[in-house]
């Protein structure tokens, strides 16, 4: 079945803005679409405006268009926001799906102002000396995302025993970006390695610019890593607490994502330089068989349907 129909969408104008969220997410998001789809068919279009709406404004801060105002792009994208949780109609198709969906699961409007404030801290320079410094940004830049993705995936017991658990999941999400995105990031004149832990190994900024191998680097790399695997566990360990049909989706996940740190291990955390990737073979590997039993799954229960 369409899962749209699946979800009851059935308004034209709906159904077209839905539509241009799963494909935001397609193209955007390759590992976690792929791991949407493991959820059942009436909560994926949640989860790919969920994630559009939060891709188009990371959008408008990492690349904004030529001439634009990446602050007063958030402004406009807070106003629609505030339309959105006004009752009112936004214009844009993200906004359009995202009402619907904040309508459907309830969600609470303090998850997305946190977001948006994360997005606005990375227009100036970015540079945070500890954990705790760094904290602020990652509630909202990750936290708020597995907060808003709880409903969706649905609790077996109560909602608050899950949060931390998917806290936890955005948290390991955005630190393995962190990881394979130091590069990048410096570029951007952002640094989100809590400067404090890198000098514990003997790591500065400017040795990190410098983008040559050290093994002062390597040592810290390691060491982020590691602690990384670390919320990865606490992860899994709330995945008891979501309901049994959305668990393989975020088991798929969490092992693609951390797929990203085995790369970087096997680059030999030489990451300045260089992207590590899953590669698409290991990615169908793990994939495949959850897509397979959800497929088999789904087309019973459509043939069963047809067969009554």
């Amino acid at each position: 079945m369409n899962e749209l129909d699946a979800a009851g969408i059935l308004a034209p104008d709906l159904r077209a803005a839905y539509t241009e969220c799963r494909r935001i997410n397609a193209h955007y998001g390759r590992t976690f679409f792929l791991a949407t789809r493991l959820l059942p068919a009436r909560a994926r279009p949640a989860a790919h405006t969920l994630y559009g709406f939060a891709r188009m404004a990371d959008e408008l801060v990492d690349n904004p268009a030529p001439g634009s105002d990446p602050a007063e792009s958030l402004d406009r994208v807070g106003a629609m926001v505030d339309v959105v949780f006004e009752g009112g109609d936004p214009a844009e198709p993200v906004l359009v799906a995202l009402a619907d969906t904040v309508r459907r699961y309830g969600l609470s409007r303090d998850l997305f102002d946190a977001f948006l404030k994360s997005m606005r801290m990375d227009l100036a320079p970015v540079e945070y000396r500890t954990f705790t410094e760094l904290g602020e940004y990652m509630y909202g830049s990750a936290a708020v995302i597995g907060l808003q993705m709880l409903p969706v995936f649905g609790t077996v017991g109560a909602v608050e025993d899950a949060e931390p658990g998917a806290i936890a999941l955005g948290e390991a999400f955005q630190l393995t970006n962190f990881l394979r995105d130091v590069g990048e990031d410096l570029d951007r004149g952002r640094l989100y390695l809590p400067t404090a832990e890198l000098a514990a190994f003997g790591v500065s900024r400017s040795l990190l610019e410098a983008r040559r191998p050290d093994p002062r680097i390597r040592a810290a790399l390691a060491y982020f890593v590691a602690r990384t695997r670390a919320v990865y566990r606490r992860a899994e360990a709330g995945v008891a607490s979501l309901r049994p049909e959305s668990r393989p989706c975020v088991r798929t996940a969490l092992t693609l994502y951390e797929g990203i740190l085995d790369e970087i291990v096997a680059l030999d955390y030489d990451i300045l330089t260089r992207r590590a990737v899953v590669p698409k073979s290991r990615r169908l590997v793990v994939a495949l068989p959850p897509l397979a039993t959800v497929w088999a799954r789904e087309t019973f229960r459509g043939g069963r349907r047809l067969r009554s």
